[in-house]
């Protein structure tokens, strides 16, 4: 049975594969999900984050932006700005305690990415979080 985890890395990899091109990639997230077996409350719990993300593209891309420091956005692997954008829309979502939300990031990372990689992501998060929940 997968898990909310198994969600979000369904979501990065959808999110992913959008960054490399593949723009038509949310008329096939049902399909995807299932392969994935992503069902039930985790597959609707998967379709809203990817939406989300999706609908506040420009918002989170900004937000993001704001905190890379001496990072340029354009330079960053399609995983890590997949990682990164969904969990910018989480914490801007409020619906999870920011702490919980990085925690989850650096473990899809940690999955997925580079190994300087988690570190980075938890810095980032972490600026946001502190930002946005001024």
């Amino acid at each position: 049975m997968a898990t909310r985890h198994h969600a979000r890395m369904a979501v990065v990899s959808l999110l992913y594969a959008y960054d490399l091109g593949n723009g038509a990639i949310a008329e096939h997230t049902d399909e995807i999900l299932e392969e994935k077996k992503i069902r039930n409350k985790q597959k609707d719990f998967a379709i809203a984050l990817f939406d989300g993300v999706m609908e506040n593209l420009e918002r989170i891309d900004k937000a993001i932006i704001e905190h890379l420091k001496e990072w340029d956005f354009e330079r960053l692997g399609s995983i890590e700005r997949a990682t990164l954008r969904l969990a910018t829309y989480e914490i801007i979502s409020g619906e999870l305690d920011a702490a919980v939300v990085i925690n989850e990031a650096v473990e899809v990372t940690k999955a997925f990415a580079a190994e300087q990689s988690p570190k980075f992501i938890n810095g980032v998060l972490d600026a946001i979080s502190k930002d946005i929940n001024k």
